[in-house]
């Protein structure tokens, strides 16, 4: 397949091929959407505040500007609980792990320094996350990750042989477990979609909901947040 760079931003956001129009294997188009999209955005303790808050507000604001609306929520694997992130935030979760009642699933990074503490090598070391994960992809799916949260991905065997984009300190650990590394903002691989460092998670909740709401919906969450998208994304 023919590699496609698109700028995103104000301008940009208005081309490039809809979610119907993606092709490939990896592609998690199915039927047109009649119903509104419903993202769940993963947590976890020493998940990073900004890779999960950031998308939840995006989609958030989405809800009234796309045609079919958006449903958004935090979800935890385990009971519902309050999740301490990394910076101490405490996030209350009332809901739990359901990947057939989404569309797309949302997961953050999370202190990759420190092996000691919570964040995502404590999730790896707890083996569920990374296997509910490896267990989820169906058709009509998409699997996205912001940051470091792509090392959970290809913990779970998502990245393996594929595009895939994170934070730049992260790549080499991406690549060991098999991540085909793109310097890009954020990758769209189909049914799997990664960002890089932090702040990216702005960028691919944008992406995600110009590809899943249309372009009319990501210009109008941009202006409401008072922010241009920046950077490259990579599609097949």
């Amino acid at each position: 397949m023919e590699r496609r760079n698109v700028l995103l931003g104000a301008a940009a956001l208005g081309t490039g091929a809809p979610a119907g129009q993606l092709a490939g294997a990896g592609t998690a188009a199915a039927a047109p959407r009649t119903g509104p999209l419903r993202v769940h955005v993963v947590v976890f303790d020493g998940a990073d505040e900004l890779d999960f808050i950031a998308p939840h507000e995006v989609f958030s604001l989405a809800r009234t500007h796309s045609e079919h609306g958006v449903e958004v929520s935090y979800v935890t694997t385990g009971r519902p609980r309050l999740v301490r992130a990394a910076h101490g935030t405490g996030i209350e979760v009332g809901r739990t792990w359901a990947p057939r009642s989404a569309d797309v699933i949302v997961v953050p990074g999370g202190d990759t320094m420190r092996r000691g503490g919570p964040g995502i090598w404590a999730e790896i070391d707890g083996g569920v996350l990374p296997r509910v994960l490896a267990a989820a992809p169906r058709r009509g799916l998409t699997i996205a990750s912001v940051c470091t949260g792509a090392i959970l991905l290809a913990e779970a065997g998502l990245v393996r042989g594929r595009p895939c984009t994170t934070h730049h300190r992260a790549r080499a650990e991406l690549e060991a477990r098999g991540g085909v590394f793109k310097n890009a903002r954020v990758v769209d691989d189909g049914d799997v979609v990664t960002a890089g460092g932090i702040t990216s998670g702005l960028d691919l909740a944008l992406w995600l909901v110009k590809r899943e709401a249309g372009p009319d919906a990501a210009t109008e969450v941009e202006t409401m947040l008072e922010y241009q998208a920046r950077g490259t994304v990579w599609s097949r």
